[in-house]
């Protein structure tokens, strides 16, 4: 009985003083922030501001070029 107690002992102050889990957290954090930025600029549907910029500049580049061409 006290070779589990102490082992459960050990196991508890290993887990305790363990920071790698700490530092997988914070980049799962990092990582939803990153991916909640970049859906906020581009839009989750194609309304997004960085979205509508670009169309904008796609649809003007375009019709400059029809009427040049034609």
């Amino acid at each position: 009985m006290l070779k589990a107690y102490i082992k459960t002992t050990e196991t508890l102050k290993n887990l305790r003083a363990d920071t790698a889990g700490v530092v997988s957290f914070e980049y799962v954090i990092v990582a939803a922030c990153i991916v909640a930025a970049v859906a906020a600029a581009f839009g989750t549907a194609g309304a997004g501001p960085i979205f509508t910029s670009l169309s904008g500049a796609i649809t003007a580049i375009a019709a400059k070029v029809t009427s040049a061409v034609t």
